[in-house]
């Protein structure tokens, strides 16, 4: 039997003040897909974030979810101090960056397991930082640049902005010229398959080209 696809369209997350929320996460950026109200006092109201293939949703007789009790949503990135600097100049109040030194202290519940800074050599999965709506539902920004392996299904890839594009593009021109250094500086005039090469393998985490 095919496994039928199911797809995570939307998260549901509880808070106080709907209008107050929508407009919180229209400043940071994030489209306004729906607003529907109903005379029996439902209301839903769906954003998504840039780039995202799977938008956030809260409203009224929707969770009996407490107010900012949401934790943990993950918002993964390419880069992260452009990610923080961006949603910081729009009004998110976003912790400094940091990495976990104890496996898990990403969540803020193992006390001293966080170090400050990136991961050393931004390693991919390992750069973190957070942030919380007005309620206090919290957010995990994680930077990710080179997927593991079985993480991306098909063949396709796809790339979910520019910024995103473009920092494939900016990893891959790096290795490149790594590939270049260690054939004697000699120009590869084949660098635009070598980079198609490397960006495919990187995005759907498997072995890069040498």
């Amino acid at each position: 039997m095919k496994q039928t696809d199911l797809k995570l369209e939307a998260v549901v997350i509880p808070v106080a003040d709907v209008d107050r929320s929508k407009k919180f996460y229209q400043d940071l950026g994030w489209r306004l897909d729906a607003d529907f109200a109903f005379d029996n006092g439902f209301r839903v109201v769906q954003v998504t974030p840039p780039g995202s293939p799977a938008s956030i949703q809260f409203g009224t007789r929707i969770t009996t979810q407490r107010p900012g009790t949401a934790e943990g949503v993950y918002l993964v990135v390419s880069d992260i101090a452009a990610a923080r600097e961006q949603l910081v100049a729009l009004g998110a109040d976003v912790s400094d960056v940091f990495h976990p030194d104890a496996p898990g202290a990403q969540f803020g519940q193992i006390p001293d397991g966080q170090a400050d800074g990136p991961a050393p050599e931004h390693a991919s999965y390992g750069s973190f930082a957070t942030f919380r709506d007005p309620d206090g539902n919290a957010y995990l920004l994680q930077e990710v640049t080179h997927r593991l392996p079985s993480r991306v299904e098909g063949a396709a890839t796809e790339y979910a902005s520019v910024s995103d594009l473009a920092g494939a593009l900016r990893r891959a021109a790096a290795a490149h010229g790594e590939h270049e250094a260690r054939n004697g500086g000699a120009l590869d005039e084949n660098w635009p398959q070598w980079y198609a090469a490397y960006m495919v393998a990187e995005h759907h985490g498997d072995d890069l080209p040498k």
